[in-house]
């Protein structure tokens, strides 16, 4: 798969997690969010592990025959830890949604963003390209006229739980970079973390929510959206298209999900986007042409001079 093409399995993902931005904050008025979360991992997961039994079966037979490392046990231990680190950064986005609007939602997540070059930096000791940077500044600032922030913004409560939850979707992302380009067997680390988040969300359901078959049917058609489109789809999507791009510019193409979420809040919530939103869209669609294109100008300098 070439880096275009992983590049455009992002963007899908983006689009797919803006839109479901609102189903989430909908859903909230029928369902717990621990069930609600419960529902649609569990979902995603039913999609997903034929797929991975599929991989991994053929990861055995390559294996044998080729002579290739087959999963060690390290790696099977860092798949369970990004479905930890998935599950704490959608329970906490999940209950902070509820306590905030969809386009502030969407900005706050974006705070990943730069999450994913700073951790890197902190936990694998690599400085990115000094472009990557630059586009991280584009990206906030853009994030920032999208959600129509000023400087009397005080952050409530929901804000500040999604705002946290940001920092987990930068290691998600960063994790899921190492663990995708190491073993090449992404549906694998995708059914993997969805299984953890299924399992981890149900017993914390059935210990603090009400569980009932009605509030399961009420949400059914939220559940299915997100379940489908926002789990089996969308971060499936995510893991493999990571396997072929780098985490930095994988977090800055995801980060368009501020503006499909703001796009999906004024459509079904009727909030507002006007001029300075479409600027700040503006801004961070040249962020990303900005780490896509600048670095192989540059390079192509060099080799002429």
């Amino acid at each position: 798969m070439s880096r275009l093409q992983a590049n455009i399995l992002l963007l899908i993902s983006a689009i797919i997690w803006g839109s479901t931005f609102v189903v989430q904050q909908v859903s909230m008025d029928l369902i717990g969010p621990m069930t609600f979360t419960a529902a649609r991992f569990f979902l995603g997961l039913i999609i997903v592990v034929p797929l991975a039994i599929r991989e991994w079966n053929r990861k055995k037979s390559l294996s044998r025959h080729l002579n290739q490392r087959p999963l060690s046990n390290k790696d099977l231990s860092l798949m369970v830890l990004i479905g930890i680190v998935l599950f704490v950064g959608t329970i906490v986005q999940q209950i902070g949604i509820i306590h905030t609007t969809v386009t502030n939602a969407g900005f706050l997540t974006a705070m990943y963003v730069p999450m994913v070059p700073l951790l890197g930096l902190i936990i694998f000791r690599k400085n990115p390209h000094w472009v990557i940077w630059i586009a991280v500044a584009f990206s906030l600032a853009g994030t920032t006229l999208i959600s129509g922030v000023d400087s009397s913004l005080e952050l409530g409560y929901g804000d500040a739980l999604v705002l946290t939850s940001s920092v987990f979707w930068g290691l998600h992302v960063l994790l899921v970079g190492v663990i995708a380009s190491k073993t090449s067997m992404p549906l694998t680390v995708a059914a993997i973390q969805f299984a953890v988040v299924t399992l981890i969300s149900t017993l914390w359901a059935v210990s603090v929510e009400t569980v009932s078959i009605d509030a399961l049917l009420s949400a059914a058609w939220f559940i299915a959206y997100a379940g489908f489109f926002s789990v089996g789809i969308a971060f499936t999507l995510q893991v493999v298209g990571q396997s072929h791009t780098l985490p930095t510019d994988a977090a800055l193409i995801l980060s368009l999900e501020t503006v499909f979420a703001a796009i999906a809040g004024a459509i079904f919530l009727q909030e507002r986007i006007g001029s300075i939103e479409m600027i700040g869209c503006a801004m961070l669609l040249s962020a990303i042409l900005m780490v896509e294109v600048l670095p192989k100008i540059l390079r192509k300098r060099r080799r002429v001079t």
